[in-house]
């Protein structure tokens, strides 16, 4: 199997003539595990673990890996291919303090056996950008990971994930189209180059690299979201959000991702100012099937109280809020360092009219995860924190952080701004239509 696998290899990069690195050419002969079963199990849990949008298969896959190194427990490939796995799940999934630390000892683990194992330093990278928050650290592990792996898309991925954190945006786009070119058959580097594009306002590059993922897997369901946001947000279109809805009827599913679906197909309604739909749809939903996607329970609970407070029952709104608010306080006990579950819990407690205690949670929010140290995911709390301001009526302050944000690469454009309904507050007041003909000539 494994000389197979190397003249295989080694025929792939004859036929385009890559020029290997020292450290990949001695990959090729040798051997990552003298036992077959392990490394059987380790192929089929690598395939499994590209599916980053699938609980289900990352969980077959969490298993494969444990199995992989039960079967040997000195496969270093195996060890830092698992903790790659697990950082991904403690950003994604699973934030508990235990999961953080099981990437991290595997990475560290596999370092100790192979020091110069360049996916061991990529593990170990991941474990500090995707546990810690840590962009700097990160960035060293992966550079050194690169110098082993100069044709390794995923390293430049990785790159470019931590560069538009640190704001970089032309190298960041740069690296995500190398590693694009050299993987052109994977959907996950063009999707997050669409994020770059879409980010920058560059419409025309993120709609055409989408099409380019479609068109490798026109059934991707989580590309099509993308493409109905694309669509909003350049030109608040919602036909693209009609045809995708139809495409995902004939589509299979799995649990997980038929709630994305359901909550997304939400927002849209919402932004359409179809509440009566929203209830209907949100409503249908049990709570129990909530509990394995991180702050759904009271997303939904939030998404019943806008509304019931846009078809005029006060009441009946407050109580969603109040559910929501007592779940999201459970849920902060668990995570108290997670910025997603602080500003939704500043939005909830500015709804029911708290506004010190608001204020207090869209700040701490920020202090999780500032733009200053975040310029990817920060600016989507900055918005949030706007809404906040919007809700309690400090059109001043929510306007001034809309400016800032249409003045630098984010997701806020003017369409968005005009078919969501958390800037209706805003939409008579001088300073709002003074800010959307500032940008207008710019969009």
């Amino acid at each position: 199997m494994f000389a197979i696998q190397s003249d295989l290899a080694r025929e792939i990069a004859n036929a385009l003539q890559a020029k290997l690195s020292p450290a990949e050419k001695s990959q090729m002969t040798r051997k990552p595990t003298e036992n077959p079963e392990a490394y059987l199990a380790f192929v089929q849990a690598h395939d499994l673990s590209c599916s980053y949008e699938d609980p289900a298969k990352l969980k077959q896959s969490e298993q494969l890996y444990q199995r992989a190194v039960d079967l040997d427990p000195n496969f270093a490939l195996a060890l830092a291919r698992y903790s790659q796995l697990e950082s991904w799940i403690a950003r994604d999934i699973d934030r508990a303090p235990e999961r953080r630390e099981k990437a991290r000892t595997l990475a560290e683990r596999a370092l100790e056996l192979q020091p110069d194992l360049s996916e061991a330093h990529l593990a170990r990278g991941y474990s500090y950008y995707w546990g810690d928050n840590n962009y700097g650290a990160a960035l060293k592990e992966f550079e050194i990971a690169q110098q082993g792996l100069p044709n390794e898309s995923e390293v430049y991925l990785a790159i470019g994930a931590i560069q538009r954190r640190q704001g970089k945006w032309a190298e960041s786009t740069a690296n995500m189209e190398k590693a694009a070119s050299l993987n052109p058959k994977d959907t996950w580097p063009l999707q997050n180059l669409t994020f770059n594009y879409a980010m920058q306002r560059n419409f025309g590059a993120a709609n055409k690299t989408i099409d380019r993922a479609l068109e490798l897997n026109p059934n991707g369901i989580g590309l099509w979201e993308i493409k109905v946001k694309l669509a909003i947000a350049e030109k608040a279109d919602f036909s693209v959000y009609e045809r995708a809805l139809e495409k995902m009827k004939s589509l299979p599913m799995s649990s997980e991702e038929r709630l994305k679906v359901v909550g997304a197909q939400a927002d849209l309604l919402l932004f359409q100012r179809k509440y009566q739909q929203v209830l209907q749809l949100a409503q249908s939903i049990p709570d129990e099937s909530l509990a394995a996607i991180p702050g759904a329970s009271a997303g939904k609970y939030y998404a019943i109280g806008v509304a019931q407070k846009g078809l005029d029952d006060d009441a009946a709104a407050r109580t969603a809020f109040l559910q929501a608010k007592n779940i999201l306080e459970e849920q902060l006990k668990q995570k108290p360092d997670d910025a997603g579950l602080h500003i939704q819990l500043a939005k909830l407690l500015a709804r029911l009219g708290e506004k010190d205690a608001a204020i207090t949670e869209a700040q701490q929010a920020t202090d999780l995860r500032p733009e200053s140290k975040d310029a990817f995911d920060g600016p989507r709390i900055t918005e949030d924190v706007a809404q906040v301001y919007a809700i309690l009526g400090d059109n001043a302050r929510a306007i001034e952080l809309l400016d800032g944000l249409l003045s630098r690469p984010t997701g806020v454009t003017l369409q968005s701004l005009r078919v969501n309904p958390a800037w209706d507050p805003l939409r008579n007041d001088p300073a709002f239509q003074a800010l959307s003909a500032k940008y207008a000539g710019k969009a």
